[in-house]
């Protein structure tokens, strides 16, 4: 029998500040039953497993073994990436090729690398990434 993906977990120091970020990059809310302060904050994706933010006392220690990847559901991968530094992203390394394929590897508030792809309509107009 199979199992169904119900969650992504995240080990955060603030759950509720990281959920808030995370809420701005995929524009989808924090469950109404979390406020700041809580151990677990849920951000909830329609028709997929939700962002569920668990706090830990230790920080992050090295290079994520499973990262995130996103694409802007509308405006370009650069657009899509300056508006997530605004956000509070970092960006560090950048693979994007002048040519269009490639990608953007930043890291959310607390250091978690997730990475940035072109744009539906982006990928239709050049190479594959």
């Amino acid at each position: 029998m199979p199992s169904a993906l119900v969650h992504i977990t995240i080990d955060s120091a603030d759950p509720f500040a990281l959920a808030t970020f995370w809420s701005a990059v995929t524009g989808h809310p924090v469950s109404d039953e979390d406020e700041p302060g809580d151990d677990e904050v849920l951000v909830e994706l329609p028709g997929g497993p939700g962002l569920l933010f668990i706090r830990v006392p230790e920080g992050k220690a090295g290079k994520n073994r499973v990262h995130l990847d996103v694409r802007p559901t509308k405006g370009t991968r650069d657009a899509e990436v300056d508006r997530l530094l605004v956000l509070g992203a970092t960006l560090l390394d950048d693979r994007r090729d002048p040519d269009g394929p490639g990608w953007a590897v930043l890291a959310d508030p607390e250091g978690n690398e997730f990475c940035v792809e072109r744009g539906e309509a982006e990928r239709g107009r050049s190479t594959p990434d």
